[in-house]
């Protein structure tokens, strides 16, 4: 039986998200109350039962790693394959190597080693929920050498402007892969090649000092390789700037966004804390929100997203904002449109507006 492997490349996503990747890199970056970006792309390879699964990091993956852990809760904790983060090697300075494709030609091992005959690559900007098993399945029966996965939006937002765009014919044979800002089929950044063709297109692009292997190994050999298109038609987002991770967690504070996304019947796995049920005092008044666990709310939240661990205090008002993890809001504070990062403290009687198209961001462990 034909199996994949998966690589989660985090090369070429930069900090995208401002003051929330001053400490972490984007894929650490928290969402949807409870969960990490990287969590929709390791939980659909595990729930695709790919059981050998790296990560190539570059910097800033402390925090990446302290919430991966072992593995153990996305059940890649396994005696044979499981869960690898790869750090950049720079033990050899004066190879030509640059880009992702250090990545690939330092770790080269890990393909070697693994079992599969075919590499699942994802990044981590493209949130959805869904398994891999059909991907696979057409690529197998196409016989195609590189299948992307895709999707269509009804509406282009700015987050798709800097996504490559589809061209395929009926069938999904790919001819064009563009910035057509026309094009609605959008690339995820999910594809999936058999291992062979992916250290050959290594070694070429090292050979010819290219530094990016999806644009100069697969784009650039368009012509001459079998490429076909997957089209993925559920709920999706991209999320690449603070206007698109704003808008698109706010999205979910609509019932019928959340249960497409978290509600088909396959779980979206996480780090488990063991944090007791959010206390709601009698002054409490919430409306509209997700709110984690292990909280004290004693105040009005509105339309809002809040991790776990989060203290509103009495007569403070929280409105079309996302509160991270450990944060306090004072007494009498009015917070709205802000985005709080991990352990911000918010004193006494506070006013902080930000608009809708740019939110107010505190960074880490600010006291305001």
């Amino acid at each position: 039986m034909e199996t994949m492997m998966g690589l989660i490349n985090l090369e070429h996503e930069h900090d995208f998200l401002n003051e929330l990747t001053y400490f972490r890199c984007g894929a650490a970056v928290p969402f949807a109350g409870r969960y990490r970006l990287i969590d929709f792309t390791l939980s659909n390879m595990s729930n695709s039962n790919i059981n050998e699964i790296a990560i190539f990091t570059r910097s800033k993956y402390r925090s990446l790693m302290d919430h991966l852990g072992s593995g153990a809760d996305w059940n890649l904790d396994k005696r044979h394959g499981g869960l690898f983060t790869l750090p950049p090697d720079w033990n050899d300075p004066n190879y030509i190597s640059k880009g992702d494709l250090s990545h690939f030609h330092h770790n080269r091992d890990y393909f070697k080693r693994g079992q599969s005959d075919y590499v699942l690559i994802s990044g981590s900007q493209f949130i959805c929920n869904a398994a891999y098993d059909e991907l696979f399945k057409q690529h197998l029966e196409r016989g195609a050498d590189v299948t992307l996965l895709t999707t269509i939006y009804d509406q282009l937002l700015p987050e798709h402007n800097a996504c490559i765009k589809v061209g395929a014919d009926e069938n999904g044979v790919v001819h064009s892969l563009t910035n057509d800002p026309k094009n609605s089929r959008v690339f995820s950044g999910v594809y999936v090649l058999r291992k062979s063709l992916l250290l050959d297109l290594v070694d070429e692009c090292i050979a010819n000092y290219k530094s990016h292997f999806f644009l100069d190994g697969i784009k650039s050999n368009l012509d001459r390789l079998n490429i076909h298109s997957y089209h993925f038609n559920g709920y999706s987002a991209i999320v690449n700037s603070i206007d698109s991770y704003y808008r698109q967690n706010m999205a979910l504070l609509d019932t019928t966004a959340y249960r497409l996304l978290f509600s088909n019947g396959q779980r979206v796995l996480t780090k488990v804390g063991n944090q007791a049920p959010t206390k709601y005092t009698g002054t409490a008044n919430v409306s509209g929100s997700l709110v984690a666990t292990g909280g004290v709310i004693e105040g009005t939240v509105e339309n809002s997203i809040l991790f776990s661990d989060v203290q509103v205090g009495k007569g403070a008002y929280v409105k079309n904002c996302i509160i991270m993890k450990h944060c306090i809001i004072e007494p009498g504070a009015y917070l709205e449109n802000v985005i709080m990062d991990k352990d911000v403290k918010i004193t006494m009687d506070q006013v902080l507006i930000g608009a809708k198209e740019m939110p107010y961001i505190i960074a880490k462990r600010k006291i305001v």
